[in-house]
């Protein structure tokens, strides 16, 4: 699987409409408002690098409002709750 942060900057008049097109868009995880350099940020999985060439300048880029995109690929992730469940393997609840 293959994740990817999609960085987006909309017309700020239809960014609520852009955020709600890109997250039906298939391939899109998640899409998050917020504050700073950005106003959109797009969770993308999908299965192979094509799909992701495909997905961000043929469909994200292409949602009405849409002004640009910065595209950064995930090698690897790192989180805590992960960490503290392998703790948990083999263990019986209650104990």
């Amino acid at each position: 699987m293959i994740t990817a942060f999609v960085l987006i900057n909309t017309e700020a008049d239809v960014l609520p409409e852009a955020a709600q097109a890109i997250a039906d868009i298939d391939g899109v995880y998640e899409v998050y408002s917020c504050a700073g350099a950005v106003d959109l940020i797009a969770i993308v999985k999908v299965a192979e690098h094509e799909q992701l060439a495909a997905l961000v300048p043929g469909k994200i880029s292409k949602v009405h409002g849409v002004l640009d995109t910065d595209t950064h690929i995930a090698f690897r992730s790192y989180s805590n709750s992960d960490e503290e469940s392998s703790f948990e393997i083999g263990l019986e609840s209650g104990v």
